[in-house]
C-alpha cells in the first residue's frame, strides 16, 4: 500500500513538473512593465508637464507619468487642451488628506462626455504631491475628476490610478480652500499643457469702494 501512494505521487510529480516549468518560462518571457522616475525639471519634455493656474494666483506644474496610465495620462491632456478644465472648483478638500477637482457640476457627481477609463493601477506609491483619478466604487469609473494628494496615503496604492505627481509649487495647493465643498472653493481658473505655452491668465480683479473724502461729506445731499 506505502509502495503504490509512492508510486502515485511520483506519477503525479511527473505530470505537474513540466506545467509548473512552463508557466515559469511563460513568466519570465513577459515582458515586465517599466515606470519611469519622476523628472523634476520643467524644461523637459513640456508635453507631459499640466499647468493649474489657479484663483489664488499662483501656478502649479504636475508632471503627468504616461509610463504609469496611458491612458488617463491622455485623458487629462485632452480635456485640458479642450478648456473643460477652465473655472472648475476644488470641490471636496480635506486637511491632511487631500484636494479634489475636476468635475465642472462642483458636486462630485459630474464628469466629461467622454466614456469612463479601465483602471491602470500600479505600484507607485500614494506619497505628497501625488496626482490620482477619482472614481466611484466601480475600479474603472475613473473619467475626468483627478485629486493631489497632502500627506502620504499608501492605503490608495493599487486601488487608485497614480498618473502623475507636483513637480512645482506644491506650497499653492496647500493653500486650495478647505471644505465639502469650501465655503469660498479655490478654482483652477486655467488648465493647459506647457508645451502649448499658454500665458497664465490675468488675475481676478478685485473691486473695492471708493474713497471717502472730507468733500463728500461735506457736499449738499441732491
Amino acid at each position: 500500500m506505502f509502495k503504490t501512494t509512492l508510486a502515485i505521487a511520483a506519477a503525479t510529480l511527473t505530470v505537474i513538473a513540466p506545467v509548473a516549468a512552463t508557466a515559469q518560462d511563460a513568466e519570465a518571457a513577459a515582458p515586465r512593465k517599466v515606470l519611469q522616475p519622476i523628472n523634476y525639471s520643467q524644461q523637459e519634455d513640456p508635453e507631459n508637464i499640466l499647468l493649474l493656474d489657479l484663483s489664488n494666483g499662483e501656478r502649479v506644474a504636475i508632471r503627468l507619468m504616461p509610463s504609469w496610465a496611458p491612458n488617463h495620462v491622455e485623458r487629462i491632456k485632452t480635456l485640458a487642451r479642450e478648456g473643460f478644465y477652465d473655472g472648475v472648483i476644488f470641490h471636496r478638500v480635506i486637511d491632511g488628506f487631500m484636494a479634489q477637482t475636476g468635475d465642472p457640476t462642483g458636486t462630485g457627481q459630474g464628469g466629461s462626455t467622454y466614456p469612463d477609463l479601465e483602471e491602470e493601477f500600479n505600484f507607485m506609491p500614494h506619497v505628497r504631491g501625488t496626482v490620482s483619478m477619482a472614481r466611484a466604487a466601480s475600479e474603472d469609473s475613473a473619467n475626468s475628476q483627478f485629486f493631489i494628494v497632502f500627506y502620504p496615503r499608501f492605503s490608495l496604492d493599487k486601488r487608485y490610478t497614480n498618473f502623475g505627481r507636483v513637480i512645482s509649487n506644491m506650497d499653492a495647493v496647500d493653500r486650495i480652500n478647505r471644505g465639502e465643498p469650501p465655503q469660498n472653493p479655490t478654482r483652477i481658473m486655467q488648465a493647459s499643457i506647457a508645451a502649448d505655452n499658454k500665458p497664465a491668465p490675468a488675475a481676478p480683479r478685485i473691486m473695492t469702494e471708493a474713497e471717502v473724502t472730507a468733500d463728500d461729506l461735506n457736499s449738499p445731499i441732491s
